[in-house]
């Protein structure tokens, strides 16, 4: 098989494709469905049934709700053109409208009780739910669970996977949620009344559906913090990403054995293109990611020792960062050929604004790399975490006192210094002395 090269560059963030997200229900697809769905409501004056509207519009709402589903899941899975679109259903998409709407009903009655007790509380309650409905989606996405998706820590997990662009999302889908409305007075003018209805329809159609591309996508840019397999390898626009037809071509030979439970078999097919091409990302990111899902540990911690310093090489601290996380998740005493990356995973997610995700990371590090270099680096960023970020000067002065003892004359010892010289008795002494 001859190597395929190829140029791996982080994935787009969302809040730079927001354009494109507008454009999405305009495929053809998506544009004709949406057509269909709207003249459905048309059946109202055919159908003369007290009820009709009513049960028209409900079905109208329930097939867009599942296409706003199958949207969501797909794009999380790389899926980012209609025309891409696996013919396969998921037959977990069935009824995840009526889970969803299960779940604001019991949203609902929560923020009802809390309303007896306090006006407050429940615009409180109110505010959280609103918040953290993107989070609730994609769990409910992701599991298909009414229970998982009603709990808090796994909205939590999601906000945290994310991090700080989570606000950014949750912006963007509240003001397209309100599209429809400003929309609607536009053109409304400009068709018939008999055409109204299916207008309104179209209208609110369209503005979800480019609401569940927007959160499909942002679920496919962190799809290795939210632990998506991606099926899919989408063609990135010129510049961003070199992939030749050959590796997409293997991309969805291997999703489809993977989806079918051929796992063995797409291991030997992953492992055949990466043995080939060690310094190619995209194949090593693919055997990695079918690892992943099969019981090859032992594969998995060689491979992802091997990847980790590609990535690293590669400036991919992100991607290096999930790759760790993944192998630590099978084996806890997995270690990096470099331990100094495991600062540097530390130290990303403290600039991410995770304090006790770095501290964990860092945790133990002296003991399990006695001896080198990089240590220094570990206990000045532990005890910058604890004093910047957890306001624990108290757990940091033991950390100090080992770096005197041991690291005396570094930088960092005398950064760490610095940080606690307000609490160090002999910083202190030497300022009063002075």
């Amino acid at each position: 098989m001859t190597p395929t090269r190829s140029r791996a560059a982080p994935i787009t963030p969302f809040w730079l494709r927001l354009p494109r997200f507008f454009l999405f229900p305009l495929q053809w697809e998506p544009l004709l469905y949406a057509l269909v769905l709207s003249l459905c409501s048309l059946l109202v004056f055919v159908i003369p049934l007290p009820f009709a509207i009513f049960l028209i519009e409900l079905g109208i709402l329930l097939a867009a709700s599942r296409y706003s589903f199958k949207v969501i899941q797909l794009s999380s899975q790389g899926f980012l053109h209609t025309r891409d679109f696996p013919p396969q259903r998921d037959p977990d998409l069935v009824n995840l409208p009526w889970k969803l709407f299960a779940i604001l009903l019991v949203m609902s009655f929560l923020i009802g009780g809390l309303a007896y007790v306090s006006k407050n509380l429940a615009i409180a309650g109110w505010a959280v739910v609103s918040f953290a409905l993107p989070a609730i989606a994609v769990v409910l996405v992701q599991t298909a669970s009414l229970g998982q998706s009603l709990n808090p820590a796994l909205w939590f997990s999601v906000m945290r996977a994310m991090g700080w662009p989570y606000v950014a999302l949750w912006a963007f889908l509240f003001f397209l949620s309100g599209g429809a409305e400003i929309a609607l007075p536009l053109v409304a003018p400009l068709v018939a009344r008999w055409m109204l209805l299916p207008l309104i329809n179209f209208v609110l159609i369209y503005f979800s559906w480019a609401m569940s591309a927007l959160l499909g996508y942002a679920m496919y840019q962190y799809h290795d913090e939210l632990g998506i397999d991606l099926r899919f390898v989408p063609q990135a626009a010129p510049g961003e990403r070199d992939v030749s037809e050959e590796a997409r071509a293997i991309d969805a030979h291997v999703a489809d054995m993977v989806e079918h439970g051929e796992i063995d078999n797409a291991v030997g097919i992953a492992y055949d293109a990466a043995r080939g091409a060690e310094s190619d990302l995209h194949a090593q990111r693919r055997y990695h990611r079918v690892l992943a899902v099969s019981s090859k540990t032992d594969d998995l911690l060689r491979h992802g020792k091997r990847f980790i310093e590609l990535l690293m090489h590669s400036k991919l601290e992100t991607e290096a960062l999930a790759v760790y996380q993944t192998c630590i998740g099978k084996d806890p005493q997995f270690l990096c050929d470099n331990p100094a990356h495991v600062v540097s995973f530390a130290r990303l997610q403290w600039r991410a604004g995770d304090a006790r995700a770095a501290l964990a990371l860092l945790k133990g590090f002296d003991k399990r790399n006695a001896g080198h270099a990089a240590i220094p680096d570990a206990y000045e960023l532990a005890a910058r975490v604890l004093i910047q970020g957890l306001d624990r000067r108290d757990m940091a002065m033991p950390i100090l006192q080992t770096m005197k003892r041991r690291y005396p004359k570094t930088p960092q010892t005398e950064e760490v210094s610095w940080l606690l010289r307000d609490d160090d008795p002999t910083t202190r002494g030497a300022k009063l002395a002075g």
